[in-house]
């Protein structure tokens, strides 16, 4: 936890054995955040709206698919550093890892984020730390998650920190990206970034890089678009040799023998 130094300000205190840790969510993201934090030693609480996730949890099993995290979730309900429930309880750190879907009119749904931060509203308490990793629209953080999360008279930056700290992880190779890649770190005050960073380095050994929760939020939407344009064009480029009736891949290669060329391979689409 955070502690007050001789000046009053407050210093970074989050270690394992010292700090728990509520993670909401205990999807593809939320599980293998979860149970890498507890098999670091943090004692971890998972929560998910499912009683049946809950419960494939709690027997040391999982429900997704992810190369070896069978292995780590089991060490980690087995060492009892984690467990899995419907509702939250007290913490140091709340870690929110809910779903974001687009609506069919294409506006994001914002209604996971915004029910797990009511959820933990009751127990959040002085000195506790609030991070929103879930991908989500610019000012996320400020207009959703702050105001439905922080208790009335708190003050964020001061009694209680606020971030956005998205994940960057590839599907079959999470639980390695997961700690080296490096991370983004978004505080809604400079003081947030100083002890979300502080959190993330106690497991991530990538760089970790703060900066504003608006700016990570961004920039995550920026990875992502980079990616969309890419894998289109990609797919375009296919479409393209096909009508010459000249193989895409052999294009892709050619072309990408150039020094500032990197075309990605064509596929089904954007997914994830």
């Amino acid at each position: 936890m955070s502690e007050s130094s001789a000046t009053g300000e407050r210093s970074p205190r989050w270690s394992p054995g010292r700090t728990k840790i509520c993670v909401m969510g205990l999807g593809y993201i939320g599980l293998p955040t979860a149970s890498i934090l507890a098999n670091k030693g943090y004692e971890v609480l998972g929560v998910d709206v499912s009683s049946n996730v809950v419960a494939t949890i709690n027997r040391g099993q999982i429900h997704i698919e992810e190369p070896d995290l069978d292995i780590l979730v089991r060490s980690a309900v087995n060492s009892g550093q984690l467990r899995a429930a419907n509702a939250p309880e007290a913490a140091d750190v709340f870690i929110l890892c809910v779903p974001t879907p687009i609506r069919a009119d294409h506006s994001p749904d914002l209604s996971y984020v915004r029910d797990a931060a009511e959820a933990i509203r009751p127990h959040v308490s002085q000195g506790n730390l609030i991070i929103l990793e879930s991908t989500s629209p610019p000012a996320t953080s400020d207009k959703i998650v702050v105001p439905a999360a922080v208790p009335d008279g708190m003050v964020v930056g001061r009694d209680v920190y606020v971030a956005h700290c998205p994940e960057r992880v590839l599907p079959g190779r999470i639980l390695l990206e997961a700690v080296q890649n490096d991370r983004v770190v978004g505080g809604v005050s400079p003081e947030c970034a100083v002890q979300a960073k502080a959190f993330y380095e106690t497991f991530v050994n990538g760089a970790v890089i703060p900066t504003s929760a608006v700016a990570a939020e961004v920039t995550k939407l920026v990875e992502n678009s980079y990616r969309d344009v890419n894998i289109a064009f990609a797919n375009e480029l296919s479409m393209l040799a096909d009508a010459f009736d000249v193989d895409p891949w052999e294009i892709i290669e050619l072309a990408n023998r150039h020094p500032r060329v990197n075309i990605l391979s064509p596929g089904p689409g954007v997914g994830g």
